[in-house]
């Protein structure tokens, strides 16, 4: 069984106690509305839990499943790993442990970049100059240069 798809209608108290907030403190992104930090506890109890149950969500979601939620799109939009873990604050190797699986810039999407350009027909591909390689690490061959 599939999960269910909620549209979340965002006009409603949280929202307005936001944007009414967001520029009264230069210093913090989500003031508390004395100014200070949000307290966690207080935010789920009295906005974030009552926003999920008006808005039909069930099971309700822990604040914490954004994170999740930013991942997963940032991923499917084409942003990769490696910058998804600068934005997220996470190592690489989370990410990838984790995320792996809905990157781009993974396994098959590194063959498709390397099918795209050594095709003769790409057009956005970029020249290599590879002057500097020597023509002894350029011969290939079928034993990888080990010798029997």
């Amino acid at each position: 069984m599939g999960r269910k798809a909620s549209v979340v209608d965002a006009s409603g108290r949280p929202l307005r106690r936001f944007t009414s907030l967001a520029s009264a403190s230069a210093a913090l992104r989500t003031p508390s509305p004395r100014g200070g930090h949000l307290d966690l506890h207080n935010f789920r109890n009295r906005d974030w839990k009552p926003a999920q149950r008006a808005a039909g969500i069930t099971p309700l979601r822990r604040v914490y499943d954004l994170r999740h939620t930013f991942a997963t799109f940032a991923l499917r939009a084409g942003i990769s790993t490696f910058d998804l873990s600068r934005y997220m604050g996470a190592s690489l190797t989370m990410i990838d442990r984790h995320y792996g699986h809905l990157a781009r810039d993974g396994r098959d999407q590194a063959f498709n970049l390397l099918d795209a350009f050594t095709d003769s027909e790409a057009g956005n591909v970029h020249a290599v100059d590879a002057a500097w390689t020597s023509e002894a690490s350029s011969v290939v061959r079928s034993d990888n240069g080990k010798s029997s």
